[in-house]
């Protein structure tokens, strides 16, 4: 049993963490009707577990995959078959969905490991073009039109809310909490030892005994499970999934902005990066749209340039700069 002595600083941040965003809802007009901040609250939490079940293979791993709007993508057409097709409830497909691109990645991944390097992130591009254009002409899954979502009643039943953001929000703090929890767990037992230890010299590891293509795979499916759950939730906030939407190249780098502003191979990276650029992402989109399309991404850019010129191990690294300084103060002083 865990009790308050054994808790790290980590942990007791973590569990703050959870009591604050769990109270949000609680306080009148912050999260509730469709208010806009609830709106951002919600996706900050969403695109902070999608960083995160990339950090997991590309930062803990050190396998850099651009490929992972495919695993988010099919998770999203797996809620959306569920709704459209089958007419069925969302929480159907979600399994599947994960299941679907765990397998798939398994699949994809298999060969694209014997490639090392750079040469693995450019497969991993190919794989998105691939299939972002299979999905635009298959028609099982509405091709390039995608799937439109009919009107639902609202409730947890349909995962389905039209006048309130507070069940959205509630439902993207669990998937956050299930992530994020996945990864502490992982940082605490022996599979996190084991992709540290493949990501800093893979013939070391397994000279020690580690089979890193076992642990690249299972790092790898886990990733995209996760990635797939994000994916149907999207759909579901969204009413709707095409191909553009969810398995694009845009889609795929926002997994990996987020996580190297916020600092990749780090427990609250991927946090920190969506704390700042999806508000920012939002926010530009809402006032100032009268400069033109795409001033969201040149604002990115300027951040992160920025960022990687001060520090490259993102905002975790100029956290830890800052606490540097202080403390050297504070043995002068």
């Amino acid at each position: 049993m865990v009790t308050a002595m054994t808790l790290t600083k980590k942990d007791k941040l973590w569990y703050g963490f959870i009591i604050v965003a769990a109270i949000l809802p609680c306080i009148p007009g912050v999260i509730g009707g469709g208010s806009f901040f609830g709106h951002v609250a919600t996706m900050v939490l969403l695109y902070a577990a999608m960083a995160q079940s990339w950090n997991i293979i590309s930062g803990y791993c050190g396998q850099v995959s651009f490929g992972h709007s495919v695993f988010f993508g099919i998770g999203a057409y797996a809620a959306g078959l569920a709704v459209v097709t089958f007419e069925t409830l969302p929480w159907y497909g979600v399994p599947l969905g994960m299941l679907a691109a765990a397998l798939v990645s398994i699949l994809i991944s298999y060969p694209c490991f014997r490639l090392k390097g750079h040469y693995f992130a450019i497969a991993t591009f190919a794989i998105v073009e691939i299939f972002n254009r299979l999905f635009m002409i298959w028609d099982a899954v509405g091709g390039a039109l995608g799937l439109d979502y009919p009107i639902l009643p609202d409730g947890w039943e349909n995962f389905s809310w039209s006048d309130t953001k507070t069940g959205y929000y509630i439902g993207a703090l669990a998937i956050f909490i299930v992530v994020f929890g996945v990864v502490r767990w992982i940082e605490r037992h022996r599979m996190g030892y084991y992709l540290l230890a493949v990501r800093e010299g893979q013939e070391t590891a397994e000279s020690l005994g580690v089979n890193s293509t076992i642990v690249k795979l299972g790092a790898m499916a886990l990733s995209a499970a996760l990635a797939a759950l994000c994916g149907a939730f999207f759909a579901q906030y969204n009413y709707r999934v095409d191909p553009p939407m969810v398995m694009s190249l845009d889609m795929s780098m926002k997994f990996v902005l987020i996580t190297i502003l916020g600092g990749v191979g780090t427990f609250w990276g991927p946090f920190l990066g969506a704390l700042v650029l999806i508000p920012l992402q939002e926010y530009t989109r809402a006032y100032l749209t009268h400069f033109g399309a795409g001033i969201d991404l040149i604002i990115f850019g300027i951040i992160i340039i920025v960022v990687m010129i001060k520090e490259p191990r993102g905002i975790m690294g100029l956290i830890s700069y800052f606490k540097k300084d202080k403390a050297e103060e504070g043995a002068k002083s």
